[in-house]
């Protein structure tokens, strides 16, 4: 999204993602927009705050995980100190995420790779993963 490229919007994966998100966690404060990203939900527990990333499915959980850990670290920036929790309604299944200085190290690691490929002035050789077909950057991939 760096360069205002976004995904498909009508990509099926993206519309059911769209409305997992709709039918879940109806009592709760949904969609917020920050600068540079979009917190599905937010909670208040025991006086803390709490970030929730809704998802489909817990196949791809490292990268929810990182998703919601650059949130938690963009809003540490800012001196909002919060938690987070990946959620994934239809497994009834919630993973808690810290931001420790481990992952906090991680996080910065993967946001400098990210930062030289944005900066590059050729984009990478596209590979074909098993995960392309469904993917709703594939037509700016492949076309």
């Amino acid at each position: 999204m760096s360069h205002k490229i976004n995904p498909e919007q009508d990509n099926t994966l993206v519309e059911i993602g769209r409305i997992i998100h709709e039918d879940s966690y109806k009592r709760e404060k949904k969609e917020i927009s920050l600068e540079g990203m979009k917190i599905d939900l937010i909670k208040k527990e025991d006086g803390k705050y709490v970030i929730c990333e809704i998802k489909k499915s817990s196949r791809f959980e490292l990268s929810a995980r990182m998703q919601l850990a650059y949130m938690l670290y963009k809003l540490k920036n800012e001196g909002i100190m919060a938690q987070g929790e990946v959620l994934f309604p239809k497994e009834k299944k919630k993973i808690e995420v810290l931001l420790t200085n481990a992952l906090e190290m991680e996080l910065e690691n993967a946001i400098t790779n990210i930062q030289c490929i944005r900066d590059s002035k050729q984009p990478p050789t596209p590979q074909k993963t098993k995960y392309c077909t469904k993917c709703a950057y594939y037509y700016f991939c492949w076309s």
